[in-house]
């Protein structure tokens, strides 16, 4: 595929703002738990809103309310729903945080930088890390899979996950791979205008991924969803 057998470790500036370099660099920072809770946020929990009835009340409420009579188990029931379904939430997050902690993110040298046609790139701004994402290589169709990219919530907004974006279609451009591509579970609307902004093409979804971590205990199913949506850059035809 014309790559070389190793991937240097690259450096340099992505992008200049807010008072400093950003600039993309290798796996000389690891991450720890409570990095990745701020700036990790691969998913947020999907929903759809309640079915109202014509005088604007909750379906589920009038429904409680027709059922129980009672006013008091009618404010109850739902806020007890909701706080199971925040219990099995933040027990899902708090899984795949686990899990990437104790996989990959535990040794990005090993995952990203030691194999051919992979890396790993660290934003940072005055000193600071505010976003990283990877790149990952599947020999077999040849392409590469843009992943774990994140930006600190404090630093959304200025265009550092474009940056990071770009830096892995240059990596992908000059290692010679067909395509990139990336899968994300991500709800909000700025996320995937941002794949689509740098040339993505959504190619399809799921509504059955199993997120890292989860147990897929009857609760996990009934209280948490996610939708899976996977995106391609074809860079050149085969």
């Amino acid at each position: 595929m014309g790559r070389s057998g190793s991937v240097a470790r690259p450096s340099g500036t992505v992008l200049a703002g807010g008072g400093g370099a950003l600039s993309a660099r290798g796996s000389d920072w690891l991450p720890d738990r409570a990095c990745l809770r701020g700036s990790l946020r691969p998913f947020r929990v999907a929903g759809r809103a309640s079915p109202a009835c014509p005088h604007g009340v909750p379906l589920p409420a009038a429904l409680c309310f027709a059922l129980t009579r009672s006013l008091l188990l009618t404010c109850l029931v739902p806020a007890g729903l909701l706080g199971l379904r925040y219990y099995y939430s933040r027990k899902v997050v708090l899984a795949y945080l686990d899990c990437a902690l104790h996989t990959d993110m535990a040794d990005i040298e090993q995952y990203y930088m030691k194999p051919p046609g992979s890396c790993f790139w660290v934003a940072v701004l005055d000193g600071n890390v505010v976003g990283i994402v990877a790149a990952r290589a599947h020999e077999a169709d040849n392409t590469v899979e843009l992943l774990r990219m994140s930006v600190d919530s404090r630093f959304r907004g200025k265009g550092i996950a474009k940056a990071l974006g770009r830096k892995v279609l240059e990596f992908a451009l000059v290692h010679n791979f067909s395509a990139v591509v990336l899968g994300t579970t991500a709800v909000k609307v700025a996320a995937h205008r941002l794949y689509e902004s740098l040339g993505f093409r959504h190619v399809g979804s799921s509504d059955r991924y199993v997120l890292p971590g989860m147990t897929l205990s009857l609760a996990e199913r009934l209280f948490f969803q996610v939708r899976y949506h996977r995106y391609r850059l074809q860079l050149r035809e085969e």
